[in-house]
C-alpha cells in the first residue's frame, strides 16, 4: 500500500508545496511569502497553520513582534520531491489550461 494518500493530507493542499518551496530558500516573513507567492491572505495563513501542525514548518519570533516561518526537518525532508516535480515541470508537463508552471492559476 502506497504511503502517497498519506502524504498528500499534509502538502496536497492548494498553495502548500510552493509555500514549502519557498521555504527551502531559508526562512520568510508572512508579508515576503504572501508578496512573493500571490497567495489570498486568508488561504496562506490557513496553509501555514496547517503546515505547523504538521511539523512541516515552524514559526521563528523576531523582534518587533513579527514572525517568520521555516522548514523543520520533515519540512526539508521534501527537497528531493519538490525538486523532482520542478524537472518534471520543466519538462513541458501542463495543465488543463495548457499553461506550464504558471503560479497564479494554481
Amino acid at each position: 500500500m502506497s504511503d502517497l494518500p498519506a502524504a498528500l493530507e499534509v502538502v496536497g493542499a492548494r498553495w502548500a508545496l510552493l509555500i514549502v518551496e519557498r521555504l527551502l530558500d531559508g526562512p520568510q516573513r508572512y508579508g515576503d511569502l504572501q508578496r512573493d507567492l500571490g497567495a489570498p491572505t486568508n488561504m496562506l495563513a490557513t496553509r501555514l497553520r496547517e503546515l505547523e501542525a504538521a511539523g512541516v514548518l515552524r514559526r521563528l519570533p523576531l523582534r518587533h513582534n513579527t514572525r517568520a516561518y521555516a522548514l523543520t526537518e520533515r519540512g526539508e525532508a521534501l527537497r528531493e520531491a519538490i525538486d523532482a516535480l520542478g524537472r518534471w515541470g520543466a519538462t513541458g508537463a501542463t495543465g488543463a489550461s495548457g499553461a506550464a508552471g504558471a503560479t497564479g492559476a494554481y
